[in-house]
Parts: C-alpha cells; sequence; structure tokens
C-alpha cells in the first residue's frame, strides 16, 4: 500500500495506473475509521481495481471549533487498518496541500433545500465546508467511483445533486449502514461515548425501527413527535427526527404516495451528537 501526502506525489502514480487500464475506486474520510469505512474500501475494490482513500480532517465543516479540535486522529492506526483490507493508496495531505493560500477554492452551487435542513439547520456552514471539500479531492484523484456511506444520508443526497449539477462522471455508490451488534450506527464519535451513554445510544435504532412500523397506520408527524419523546425518556437530547422523500428530503405528508421514504435522527448523547437514517420505503429500481 502506498501513502502520498502531496497532490503531485498522487497524481503521479494515478496517472501511471490509468495508462495501464486501472479503473479508480475512492473513498473520502477524515480518518478514526471503523467497520463502516473499511466496507467502502472492500466495496471498492469489488468494482475497481484500484482503491485509494483519503483522511483529511476537513476543518471548514466544523461550525464548532471545540469540535474540531476533539476529532479524534490515529492516522498510523488507519493505515494498519487500511492495508488489511487491501486499500491500493492513502492521500494524507495537509491543510495547506488542500486549501493552498491565495486560491479560491469555496464551491458556490445553490441545492435548494438539500442543504438548509437538519443538519443544515443545526449546523450551518456544514455542508457548503462538505461539498468544498469533496469536490477538491474528486479534482485531485479524478476517480471512476466514489463511495459513500449511507449513514450520513443527507451528505449522500447532497453529493448526488453536486455531481448532477457540474455534470461529473464519477459514479457516487451508496454503501449500507454497518452497525454494532446492538444496532449502534458504527461511527468515529463513539468511542467518545461514556459507558452510560453508550448503553443508550442504541435507543435511536430501536426507535427507527418501531417507527418503521408505526407508520404503516399512523401520520408520519405523529410518529416523529413520539419518536422524539422516545429518545428524550431514553436520556438522549434529540434534535430531530424528520420522516423524508429520499430525493428531496422534504417531509413525508403521504407516506402511502412517497416512493422513497427516509427517516432521519439527530441527537446528543451527552457531549457526543449521534446521527443516523433507516429507510423505510426503497427507491425503486430504474
Amino acid at each position: 500500500m502506498k501513502i502520498f501526502k502531496t497532490i503531485y506525489e498522487l497524481q503521479y502514480w494515478l496517472a501511471t495506473e490509468r495508462l495501464a487500464g486501472a479503473t479508480i475506486g475512492f473513498i473520502p474520510t477524515m480518518g478514526a475509521l471503523h467497520d463502516g469505512h473499511l466496507t467502502l474500501v472492500e466495496r471498492a475494490n469489488e468494482t475497481c481495481t484500484r482503491s485509494v482513500a483519503s483522511i483529511f480532517v476537513n476543518p471548514t465543516q466544523f461550525n464548532d471549533p471545540k469540535d474540531l479540535e476533539r476529532y479524534p486522529r490515529m492516522p498510523e492506526k488507519d493505515a494498519e487498518l487500511l492495508a488489511k483490507v487491501g486499500c491500493n493508496a492513502i492521500f494524507l495531505p495537509s491543510v495547506e496541500e488542500i486549501y493552498p493560500l491565495g486560491h479560491a477554492l469555496k464551491l458556490r452551487l445553490n441545492f435548494g433545500q438539500l442543504d438548509k435542513v437538519m443538519e443544515g439547520h443545526f449546523r450551518p456552514g456544514h455542508f457548503e465546508g462538505m461539498a468544498t471539500v469533496v469536490k477538491r479531492l474528486l479534482d485531485i484523484v479524478q476517480p471512476h467511483q466514489l463511495f459513500m456511506g449511507q449513514k450520513d444520508f443527507q451528505q449522500l443526497t447532497i453529493v448526488r445533486e453536486m455531481l448532477r449539477l457540474l455534470g461529473s462522471p464519477v459514479e457516487l455508490v451508496m454503501c449500507p449502514t454497518i452497525r454494532e451488534a446492538d444496532g449502534l450506527a458504527k461511527s468515529s464519535r463513539n468511542m467518545r461515548l461514556t459507558p452510560e451513554m453508550r448503553g443508550i445510544a442504541p435507543v435511536i435504532y430501536n426507535t427507527l425501527m418501531e417507527a418503521a412500523e408505526k407508520v404503516q397506520y399512523t401520520p408520519c408527524p405523529q410518529v416523529q413527535a413520539w419518536a422524539m419523546r422516545q429518545l428524550a425518556d431514553a436520556g438522549l437530547r434529540p434534535e430531530y427526527v424528520d420522516i423524508v422523500d429520499g430525493i428531496t428530503l422534504r417531509p413525508v405528508l403521504d407516506y402511502e404516495s412517497t416512493a422513497f421514504v427516509v427517516a432521519c435522527v439527530a441527537a446528543w448523547a451527552g457531549e457526543v451528537r449521534l446521527i443516523d437514517n433507516l429507510v423505510f420505503r426503497e427507491m425503486p429500481a430504474v
């Protein structure tokens, strides 16, 4: 496995691989890797001949400086994990490499309401920073396929729209959320949970599963209100439980007439903010 810290070195290697006929699968990460990230690499290796993972804690998508400071960084351990699953290359750039002084790289696209609801409401500026760095990394790597996890569903939706707006040839591949045995979605933030909160956190997934049953016979707004109470009663501090159209992210008012339905959640477990989602109705195959 190769490790690159500069754009020049990475692109030289990629150009050589492409000349030999390689297809490139790209997995952008912020490090502190877990099985969810590793599954993305394994998926990339199934469909592409070369896999590239980036590890970059992007400062522009943190609206809370303390959250950026606390974000776990363990590049040596991450590299070991990536090597074990057959990742071909790691891109480990500095902030200055991604955002060189004197270059205006901020991406400004009109995402409609996609970046204003849910996470966009509670984390202003987050998606502008996320979209900017994903676009920057895609310009550097120029992959054939981009692999992202379902757990960050709103992020994935916005990246899909970004690719459409830019007319990008990159294919976005959504990979299922990987969970612990008790249902908690695997996340780099889980390692910061206290033992008490680690015991409570699985109520998020359990509530989503119950809500999936309730929407069959109960109006969505009532199910959302019920789910908020469930999370609060368990000891979490929920910010939202939204049942939305999986393409537009607009609230689902009529469950039966909506083809693609997803429930998205954000809740604080002590000092750690967790997100999760569950597809209630799969998008029909084209």
